[in-house]
């Protein structure tokens, strides 16, 4: 593996075929979408929206049981991959932002507009993480800590869109 590979993937020694070769890691790195070196996370929640434009045809049960099995299958997800990466919620672990744009989008009317505004809801509050987004990233471990503050800021931009929409 080049030198340029091994300062990205930190401790790890895996590479991006092993990365996508592995189900677990497959998951992880939002099907491929976060072997993206600039910006995983934007292109993590990026490949959130076809599967968002699957499930938002099922009804809202459907949606809400796949969105709940994304969030708690995701702890187990995200906790596998850092172990096997040994570096905690490394960059390009982005089932979190997956699993935080369907929570944003949960019974949102589907229109252009309203898939926009949680795109960039999304993405603005899992960046600059407020309060208690913030509190969350920093005080909570593990594959949970990875997960839950990707759906404190889902749940945040999902009530800001219902205000909205």
């Amino acid at each position: 593996m080049n030198t340029l590979l091994r300062e990205y993937y930190g401790n790890s020694r895996l590479s991006p075929r092993q990365i996508l070769s592995d189900p677990v890691l497959f998951l992880a790195f939002g099907f491929g979408s976060g072997l993206s070196k600039f910006m995983p996370g934007t292109f993590g929640t990026a490949a959130a929206i076809p599967l968002y434009l699957l499930l938002v045809q099922t009804g809202s049960v459907v949606y809400s049981l796949a969105t709940l099995v994304a969030i708690v299958a995701g702890v187990a997800i995200c906790r596998r991959a850092a172990d096997k990466l040994q570096v905690h919620d490394f960059g390009g672990i982005v089932w979190d932002e997956i699993a935080g744009f369907l929570v944003t989008m949960l019974g949102v009317a589907l229109s252009w507009q309203s898939l926009l505004a949680g795109f960039v809801l999304f993405r603005l509050l899992d960046i600059l993480k407020p309060w208690p987004i913030k509190w969350l990233d920093r005080n909570v471990d593990g594959g949970l800590g990875i997960m839950l503050d990707d759906i404190a800021a889902g749940a945040i931009a999902c009530l800001i869109l219902h205000y909205w929409f």
